[in-house]
C-alpha cells in the first residue's frame, strides 16, 4: 500500500511523510477539534467570562495587552488567556493547548482573537458566544487570507474554504473604514453576518500616553550608550518567504551606512518575529553604530525613539505615520514580492516616502 502511494505521490512532488503529516493536521482541524468543542458546549454559558486566544506567541500581543489591562482594571470579568503556540511546540502539545482552549471557550460569553485561527474556524460555535477579531496590524498593505488564493504565498481557494481561519467571527475591528473592504475580501466575509467595525486599533493608544517616549529613550540609552546625542534610524522590514521559513532581507549595507552616517546617526534593527535566523551585523558597527533590537525593545518603543523609519512592505508604516516623521522604503525585490504576495493598493501611490 505504501509503495503504491509513494509511486503515485513522488512524481508530483508530494513525499509520503508530508502526505500523512498533512492528513493528521487536517483531521485534527476538521474532526478532532469540532467534536471536542461539541462535547463541552452543552454546559451553560458563564456570564462575563472572557477568553483571549493568542495563536502564535507565548505572551499577549501588543494589540491584546491594552485591551486585557483595561478589562482587568474593571474587576467585573473572569478573564482567561490561552497561548496555543502553533509555531514553537510539538503537534501533540499544540493539540493539547487547543483542546484546553476549546473546553474553556465552550462556556465563554466573549472571545477575542488577534490572528487567523483554523482552530475556531471549523467548530459550530454556539450563538451565545461573541467572537471578536481585533487583528494585529493597522491598515491594509500586503495581502493575506483569501486575497492571496491566486498567489504563491497563499493556499488555493478550495483549501482555504475547507479549512477556514476567519469564520465564526461576530465582529472584526479595523483601523479605518477605508480598509474595511480589504478585510472583508481577505477573511471571506462577503454575504456573512460578521460586522466590520472601524473602531481603531488598540495598540496605537500607547503613542498618546504621556511619558512613554521618555521611557523608551532611557531604555535605548541604557542598552546603547553611543546613541546619546545622535539621531536614530529604525530599519523594520517584514519577512520574506513562508511563515514557517521566514527570512529577513539582506540588502542593507550596514558598513557603508556607518561610513556615511556614523557621525550623526545610529541604526536600530527590528526584524519580524517570524524570523528565527536574523542577518548579522559587522563587528565594527555593533553597539557603536548599529544594534539588533528585535529581542530588546518592542516595536512601539522603537517607533518612539526613531527619527526616521526605513521599511519595505510592513504595516508598521501606518503606525509610524502618526508621528509625522520621515520614512524611506528599501524595496529591491518589489516585483518579486508583488508576484509572491501582492498589495491591496498601488505601492508607488501608497508609500509616504522615497523608494
Amino acid at each position: 500500500m505504501v509503495g503504491t502511494i509513494k509511486k503515485w505521490l513522488l512524481p508530483v512532488g508530494r513525499p509520503v511523510k508530508k502526505f500523512f503529516r498533512d492528513r493528521r493536521w487536517n483531521w485534527m482541524y476538521a474532526i478532532t477539534f469540532p467534536r471536542y468543542y461539541d462535547r463541552w458546549k452543552r454546559e451553560p454559558i458563564q456570564k462575563k467570562k472572557i477568553l483571549f486566544v493568542e495563536q502564535r506567541y507565548s505572551q499577549l500581543s501588543d494589540n491584546f495587552q491594552l485591551l486585557y489591562e483595561r478589562l482587568m482594571a474593571q474587576q467585573k470579568y473572569e478573564i482567561h488567556v490561552h497561548f496555543l503556540r502553533q509555531r514553537d511546540v510539538t503537534r501533540r502539545q499544540f493539540e493539547k493547548n487547543c483542546k484546553a482552549m476549546l473546553k474553556d471557550m465552550a462556556t465563554a460569553e466573549y472571545v477575542f482573537l488577534d490572528d487567523a485561527s483554523k482552530v475556531l474556524g471549523r467548530v459550530e460555535k454556539r450563538p451565545e458566544t461573541l467572537v471578536t477579531q481585533v487583528w494585529h496590524a493597522c491598515g491594509a498593505f500586503k495581502k493575506f487570507g483569501m486575497s492571496t488564493a491566486s498567489l504563491k504565498f497563499g493556499g488555493n481557494q478550495k483549501t482555504i474554504k475547507k479549512y477556514p481561519a476567519y469564520s465564526n467571527l461576530d465582529y472584526v475591528i479595523v483601523s479605518s473604514p477605508k480598509v474595511a473592504w480589504a478585510y472583508r475580501e481577505a477573511m471571506d466575509l462577503e454575504d456573512k453576518p460578521t460586522q466590520i467595525l472601524a473602531a481603531g486599533v488598540s495598540r496605537t493608544d500607547v503613542y498618546f500616553q504621556k511619558g512613554r517616549r521618555q521611557k523608551a529613550l532611557e531604555k535605548l540609552y541604557g542598552l546603547m550608550p553611543d546613541a546619546k546625542g545622535k539621531r536614530v534610524i529604525l530599519y523594520a522590514p517584514t519577512f520574506r518567504g513562508t511563515i514557517s521559513q521566514a527570512q529577513s532581507p539582506k540588502e542593507l549595507d550596514v558598513a557603508r551606512m556607518q561610513e556615511k552616517l556614523g557621525e550623526e546617526f545610529v541604526l536600530l534593527m527590528k526584524h519580524h518575529p517570524f524570523v528565527k535566523e536574523r542577518p548579522g551585523l559587522p563587528e565594527r558597527a555593533k553597539g557603536v553604530f548599529a544594534e539588533d533590537m528585535t529581542e530588546k525593545m518592542t516595536i512601539e518603543e522603537l517607533l518612539f525613539v526613531a527619527d526616521v523609519c526605513v521599511s519595505d512592505y510592513s504595516s508598521v508604516v501606518f503606525e509610524y505615520a502618526l508621528f509625522e516623521k520621515p520614512m524611506a522604503f528599501l524595496a529591491p525585490d518589489l516585483s518579486e514580492y508583488f508576484d509572491w504576495r501582492g498589495f491591496y493598493y498601488d505601492y508607488q501611490e501608497l508609500k509616504p516616502g522615497p523608494v
